[in-house]
């Protein structure tokens, strides 16, 4: 009998523990993860797999990699390589301030084989621009100020073509794969200069140059004529015998002490830079109200011959065009900066007669007629584009490119780019210095 109540206790007592247990809130479940962000589907997708599935960290260490291009069936552009067979390629970071500031990196990347990527002319190299930097107008200045530079006539543009990318297994988001500027047949087209050359007419030319303030080790820095400090890294030759380093810092150096001659009717800087180029170059950012154009990413060449001339182009970086606060509409690109962005040698330049009718004639022949149809371009662009903006901003959430693109580029972008076409109106049409 004891036995049995013992029994009927326990069974009380589990009941009652069964009971404490239900009336006890329960934690809650752990959230199911959400699903990993993917491609849109609407335009190719460039697959990359480093080797180890390494992570690219640094701009200095090439990591080999694996790659192929899936068009995903898209009859406008061609599948390279498969998973199953892929192909070869070196890969880094690139950038200075895009390196470092932004989650969404930009890289480099150089092919085991030439290869016609995207339609493109075939090469070995090319860079992934990821345009995080270009927040405030949804991936097109440089879209645009491409576009601009073709229709003006620059000998040698970049092309670039939207394309979105796996790295080992992970979607990174909406890039923009661009040529690379680099001397070559279908880039720029000089005659390449050899590493240490020593003869005195080869080394006339030619020369590859990068206006840039980032400190580099293949780089002089000069004192402009105004006071300001700017930084020249030459890029080929990339490695300088005592020739070619003497010859190059006394052509910039002498060039700029000709700039900054006080007789403005002198026409002796004209021997030095090719006056065409430079006034197209300048109108193209100046459309763009490009307040970086002669400060950072600024390239010229030259080719062989003591008496050819500086070349300015081609352009590359968009990224702070319609940037200032202040109305672009009232300003040309050089005026009413901050610091970070005085220009070197424009506005000293614009302060010659011949110039400033130079840059008028290239304007009254380039315009109208240059600007028909562009903004037809540009919706045509943000139609192919739209899609996987909005997938790079669901993968880049932080970020503000991507969201609501057709809507901003509508009531910022166009509003902007007309506003500033207007004022340029204004100032060089049909008029004579």
């Amino acid at each position: 009998m004891k036995k049995i109540y013992t029994l009927i206790s326990l069974l009380i007592l589990m009941m009652a523990f069964t009971a404490c247990q239900e009336d006890t809130p329960k934690p809650d479940p752990e959230p199911i993860p959400p699903p990993v962000e993917t491609f849109s589907g609407t335009l190719p997708v460039l697959y990359i797999n480093t080797e180890g599935s390494r992570a690219i960290d640094n701009k200095e260490e090439y990591l080999h990699a694996e790659w192929w291009l899936d068009n995903l069936g898209l009859d406008s552009y061609e599948s390279i390589g498969s998973k199953q067979k892929p192909l070869g390629m070196l890969i880094k970071g690139r950038g200075n301030y895009t390196w470092t500031q932004y989650d969404k990196k930009p890289y480099r990347i150089k092919l085991d084989t030439k290869e016609r990527l995207m339609g493109m002319k075939k090469n070995r190299h090319f860079i992934l621009l990821a345009h995080a930097d270009q927040d405030r107008n949804d991936f097109m200045t440089n879209t645009v100020g491409f576009e601009l530079s073709r229709r003006i006539g620059l000998a040698y543009t970049p092309a670039q073509e939207p394309v979105e990318v796996v790295l080992n297994g992970q979607y990174i988001g909406l890039y923009f794969l661009t040529e690379k500027i680099r001397v070559g047949k279908n880039r720029v087209n000089i005659e390449e200069q050899a590493n240490g050359e020593t003869d005195p007419e080869a080394i006339t030319g030619g020369w590859l140059l990068e206006f840039d303030n980032h400190a580099e080790t293949n780089q002089f820095i000069f004192k402009e004529g105004n006071g300001e400090w700017f930084g020249v890294k030459y890029l080929s030759p990339d490695s300088l015998s005592p020739q070619q380093y003497d010859y190059l810092y006394n052509f910039i150096l002498n060039l700029d002490s000709i700039i900054y001659n006080s007789e403005k009717t002198s026409t002796e800087w004209e021997k030095y830079i090719d006056m065409d180029t430079l006034a197209c170059f300048y109108i193209v950012n100046e459309i763009m109200d490009n307040i970086e154009a002669f400060k950072n990413s600024l390239f010229v060449h030259k080719q062989r011959g003591a008496d050819s001339k500086l070349l300015f182009g081609p352009v590359w970086d968009f990224g702070c065009s319609f940037l200032r606060a202040q109305n672009p509409a009232t300003y040309f690109l050089y005026q009413n900066v901050d610091d970070i962005y005085i220009s070197h040698w424009i506005e000293e330049l614009l302060k010659y007669p011949r110039f400033q009718q130079c840059v008028i004639d290239h304007w009254n022949r380039f315009y109208p007629s240059g600007l028909d149809g562009l903004e037809e371009f540009i919706n045509q662009y943000v139609e192919k584009i739209e899609r996987a903006a909005e997938a790079d901003a669901k993968r880049w959430p932080a970020a503000y490119q991507g969201k609501m693109l057709r809507y901003r580029i509508e009531n910022n972008f166009k509003p902007l780019l007309r506003a500033k076409v207007k004022f340029l109106e204004q100032q060089w049409s049909n008029k004579t210095n």
